[in-house]
């Protein structure tokens, strides 16, 4: 069984979807990384919820 699973989202600065994978041996946990389509820095937080659900929200660095 694999720990990472991916998460579609919108990078807040230019608006292109990406896929971020999230550790979901953590219940809840924060980074920065960058977009990989415009490179811009971005807080990533992401959590999982009791029935195993992941949930990620992004924000600007700059926010």
């Amino acid at each position: 069984m694999s720990l990472l699973e991916e998460c579609a989202a919108d990078c807040p600065y230019c608006g292109e979807p990406i896929t971020v994978l999230v550790d979901t041996s953590v219940d809840e946990q924060s980074y920065t990384e960058d977009c990989e389509v415009c490179c811009r820095p971005m807080i990533i937080n992401a959590w999982v919820d009791e029935d195993g659900s992941v949930g990620v929200n992004l924000q600007r660095e700059d926010e």
